[in-house]
C-alpha cells in the first residue's frame, strides 16, 4: 500500500483499514526491545527500551498522531509524553489520537511474569478521552454481557446480572481483580457470591480484553486501576464487541483539579464505552511474555517470533498475528 492510496482513503473521514496492519509494527518493535530485558529484574530499564522503540517506530507510519494516554506530561517524559506529535504523515494524512503503553506491565516483564504486553490504540481526532492519571473504578465484560452490569449496583447483583445473561450460575463464573490492600472487601464479596477468582498483580488491560476472548476462562474484571489503562482497555472492548464501564477516583483535590485541566468536566461521571473511545478506533498489542492470549518474544539465533493481536472496531475484526523477525534484515530490531 502506499502513502497516497492510504491518503485518498483517509480523506474520506475513516481511518484505513490497513493502517491497522502497520500499528501493529509499533507494538512488535517495543515487545521486542524490552523482551530482552525479561526477568532481569530492572522495570525501568524494561519500560525505557519499550518506550524508545516504540517512540522511534512511530515515524514510519503516514499518521499525524497526537499522544493522549502516554508516559506522561512534557516535563515528566522525555517522549511519548502526553500532547506530543508523532507518526512521519504529511498535511493529507489522517490526524488522529493516539493511547499507548509500551509496556503494560513492567513488574511483569522485570519478573518474567505472564500477561506483559506492548499496547497501541488509535482513533480519529478528539475521540479518546484524555485521561487523568488518577485510579478509575472499572468494570469489563464481553459481548454476551454487554449492557447489564451498573458501577452503583454491588458486586454481588453484577455477577447475578452476569450470570443471567449467559445463562449460566454464579458459580460458573470467574472475576479478575487486581490483587491490592484495596479490594480486600470486593475480593470478599465476589467469594461469598460464590464465584470465582483469578488474583493477578498488574496489568488489568490484558485483563480486560481476556474478558471478551473465548478460550480464556475470564468473564469480567472488577475493581480499580490506572484511568489512562481504562481508556486503551475500552479502546480494545470497542473493537471485541464487549462493554467497559468506569468512574474516576480521586486521591486528592490535585487529581481533580489535573482532570479538569485536562478536559474532564464531569468529575464523577460514569463513563461508558463509547465516552471513553468514539468513532473508528484501532487497537494493536503484541506479547512481552506469555499469558492468557497472546505468547511472549520467543528469540531464536539471529531472530525472534511474535505473536499480536490486532483489531479494529468499524469491522470488528480480530486478527492474532505471528512474526518472524530476522535481524540481519531488520537491524532496527537487532541487540
Amino acid at each position: 500500500m502506499t502513502a497516497s492510496t492510504s491518503s485518498s482513503a483517509n480523506t474520506r473521514g475513516t481511518l484505513d483499514r490497513n493502517l491497522a496492519l502497520e500499528v501493529v509494527r509499533v507494538t512488535e518493535a517495543a515487545a521486542l526491545a524490552c523482551a530482552r530485558l525479561m526477568g532481569r529484574g530492572d522495570r525501568n530499564a524494561a519500560d525505557e527500551a519499550a518506550v524508545q522503540a516504540m517512540r522511534r517506530a512511530f515515524d514510519g507510519l503516514q499518521i499525524r498522531g497526537v499522544v493522549v494516554i502516554g508516559e506522561g506530561e512534557r516535563d515528566e517524559a522525555p517522549m511519548l509524553y502526553i500532547g506530543e506529535k508523532v507518526g512521519g504523515g504529511a498535511d493529507h494524512d489522517p490526524a488522529v489520537d493516539i493511547a499507548v503503553d509500551p509496556l503494560e506491565g513492567t513488574n511483569l516483564c522485570a519478573l518474567g511474569l505472564p500477561n506483559a504486553l506492548a499496547v497501541v490504540a488509535l482513533a480519529e481526532q478528539g475521540n479518546l478521552l484524555h485521561a487523568p492519571d488518577c485510579y478509575m473504578d472499572k468494570i469489563a465484560v464481553g459481548p454476551a454481557a454487554k449492557g447489564v452490569c451498573d458501577l452503583d449496583k454491588s458486586p454481588t447483583a453484577n455477577l447475578k446480572a452476569i450470570a443471567d445473561a449467559k445463562a449460566c450460575y454464579v458459580e460458573d463464573l470467574t472475576a479478575v481483580v487486581l490483587d491490592r490492600e484495596r479490594h480486600q472487601k470486593l475480593i470478599a464479596e465476589i467469594r461469598k457470591a460464590g464465584a470465582r477468582i483469578k488474583l493477578i498483580s498488574d496489568g488489568d488491560v490484558s485483563a480486560a480484553i481476556s474478558c471478551t476472548l473465548e478460550g480464556t476462562g475470564i468473564d469480567v474484571l472488577f475493581g480499580s486501576g490506572g484511568a489512562p489503562e481504562g481508556v486503551l482497555a475500552a479502546a480494545a472492548l470497542r473493537c471485541t464487541g464487549g462493554d467497559f464501564l468506569g468512574r474516576l477516583i480521586y486521591r486528592n483535590d490535585g487529581e481533580r483539579e489535573r482532570a479538569l485541566a485536562m478536559g474532564v468536566k464531569e468529575l464523577d461521571r460514569k463513563w461508558g464505552l463509547t465516552d471513553l473511545a468514539k468513532g473508528d478506533v484501532m487497537f494493536a498489542a503484541t506479547g512481552v511474555t506469555s499469558g492468557d492470549m497472546l505468547k511472549g518474544v520467543r528469540f531464536f539465533k539471529g531472530g525472534a517470533h511474535t505473536h499480536s493481536l490486532v483489531m479494529r472496531s468499524k469491522s470488528g475484526t480480530i486478527r492474532f498475528i505471528e512474526c518472524e523477525h530476522h535481524f540481519d534484515r531488520k537491524p532496527s530490531y537487532a541487540p
